[in-house]
Order: structure tokens, then C-alpha cells, then sequence
């Protein structure tokens, strides 16, 4: 989750899907891999369990991923690469 201050007060914005590469186009697709860097597939799945449980359950996240030194993140999006798909997932 993102922590957000409001005034001294503390909120939470979980973390959600937004699409994957298979619903934009090059534009776009170019637009939400700008800056991307490695992230640890490890924390990020973690991360996922907790936040976005039917997303870990669906892709079955539990199970040996071939592709998981391909996940990036940009500055608002963690970049989950599982099954040849990149997963947009917002910060």
C-alpha cells in the first residue's frame, strides 16, 4: 500500500490492476514501460498475496514462474511479467 499524508493524517492506497500488454497499444504500452527498472518478483508477489489475493490466485503466483527476472517498476506501476503477459499493477 502507498501511503498518502492528508493534513497529518495518514491514508492507505492499495495497490490495484490496471491492464496488461495485451489490451493496449504501442503507444501506450511504450507509455507505462517508460523508466522501468528490475524489481524483486519475490517482494512483489508477496505483495500481491496480501493485496490483490484473487490476482496471486488467478495466475496461480504459488507456482514456478520462468519469467520472473523479467518483472519491472516504473515510478507508478510494478511490471509482473507471468506467462509471456505483462501485468500493469499501480502503485
Amino acid at each position: 500500500m502507498r501511503e498518502i499524508s492528508n493534513e497529518g493524517n495518514k491514508i492507505f492506497e492499495p495497490m490495484y490492476y490496471e491492464t496488461n500488454c495485451t489490451c493496449v497499444n504501442i503507444d501506450e504500452w511504450n507509455q507505462l514501460m517508460k523508466g522501468a527498472r528490475k524489481c524483486s518478483y519475490k517482494r512483489l508477489v508477496s505483495q500481491i498475496e496480501r493485496e490483490l489475493p484473487e490476482l496471486y490466485r488467478d495466475l496461480c503466483l504459488n507456482y514456478y514462474n520462468p519469467f520472473e527476472s523479467q518483472c519491472k517498476q516504473t515510478k507508478t506501476h510494478y511490471i509482473l511479467v507471468h506467462s509471456a503477459i505483462e501485468y500493469f499493477i499501480h502503485k
